[in-house]
C-alpha cells in the first residue's frame, strides 16, 4: 500500500490475513525467532509515512502549465478597463486532507496546525494566502505558497499524530486561475450550467462543477474575485476558452 494515495479499505480477505498473522504471532517461536515476528507484526499494524521535500532544490528551474502561453509577456497590454482580469497563481503548493470531520481531535488538529477552521460542505476558507477547502465529506484541499507545503504537512502530521488519516502532495497536478472584473460573472454564465448569482453562490462558497465542456471546482473569493481550480494538462484549453468568452468585455492579464 502506498500512503498517502488514499484511505484504507479492507476487504473480507485482507481480515483474515491479519487475524492469521496474530495467530501466529501470538505461539511460542523458536530462539531467534522474534526478530522476524516483530517484523511481522511492524508491517500490519504500523505503517510510517515518508513524508519529504519534493519542490526541486538544486536550481531547477520549475515552469507552470501556462509557461508556454506567455502571460508575463500579456501584463498591461490588454484593453484598458477590462471588463475581466485573469491572474496565473502558479506553482502553488496543494495538499490533499483525508480524515474524519465528525472527528473533534481532527478538526482540533487541523486548527492547531495551520490556524484555520475545518470548512462545511461546499465552502473555502481563506487566511491570508493560505486556503482551506471542502472536497467531499472526508476530504480537503489545503493551498499555501509556493513552497511551503511540506512544511504545512510536517505541520498537519505533527498535530494530527495517530489519527487515521492521509496527506497527499498534488502540486504537480492543478493549479489556480484568479479572474477579477466586474464581469467576471457574465463570463462565468457562458461556461458552466450552475447558478453564479449571488444568492446561490455568494462569497466563500466552492464547488465542482462542468465549465465549458471539462470540469473544474469554482471558488467564489471576494465580491468581483473568482479561482478556477484546474488540471495542470487542461490549462491551455481553459486559457483558450477564456479569451474568447471574455473577448466582448475585454481581457486583461495581471502578473
Amino acid at each position: 500500500m502506498t500512503v498517502g494515495a488514499g484511505l484504507l479499505a479492507m476487504n473480507d480477505n485482507a481480515v483474515h490475513l491479519i487475524h492469521r498473522v496474530v495467530r501466529i504471532a501470538s505461539k511460542p517461536a523458536p530462539t531467534g525467532g522474534n526478530r522476524t515476528i516483530n517484523r511481522i507484526q511492524e508491517r500490519c499494524f504500523m505503517t510510517a509515512a515518508n513524508v519529504y521535500q519534493q519542490r526541486p532544490t538544486t536550481g531547477a528551474k520549475a515552469e507552470s502549465s501556462l509557461h508556454h502561453a506567455g502571460l508575463q509577456s500579456l501584463v498591461g497590454k490588454g484593453r484598458k478597463n477590462a471588463g475581466v482580469t485573469v491572474r496565473e497563481k502558479k506553482l502553488l503548493g496543494h495538499l490533499t486532507i483525508r480524515g474524519d470531520g465528525h472527528d473533534a481531535a481532527f478538526a482540533a488538529g487541523v486548527h492547531k496546525a495551520l490556524g484555520i477552521e475545518l470548512p462545511g460542505a461546499l465552502t473555502v476558507v481563506i487566511k491570508g494566502e493560505t486556503s482551506l477547502q471542502w472536497m467531499g465529506p472526508d476530504e480537503w484541499l489545503l493551498i499555501v505558497p509556493s513552497g511551503e507545503e511540506f512544511a504545512a504537512e510536517q505541520k498537519l502530521r505533527e498535530a494530527l499524530g495517530d489519527l487515521h488519516i492521509a496527506i497527499t502532495n498534488v502540486s504537480g497536478g492543478q493549479q489556480v486561475l484568479e479572474l477579477s472584473g466586474p464581469n467576471v460573472r457574465q463570463v462565468l454564465m457562458k461556461s458552466t450550467s450552475y447558478d453564479v448569482h449571488p444568492n446561490s453562490f455568494p462569497v466563500g462558497k466552492a464547488v465542482g462543477t462542468v465549465f465549458a465542456k471539462s470540469q473544474l471546482v469554482i471558488r467564489h473569493t471576494a465580491e468581483d474575485t473568482w479561482e478556477l481550480l484546474i488540471r495542470r494538462s487542461f490549462s491551455d484549453y481553459w486559457w483558450l476558452w477564456l479569451q474568447d468568452a471574455a473577448a466582448e468585455y475585454g481581457l486583461s492579464v495581471q502578473a
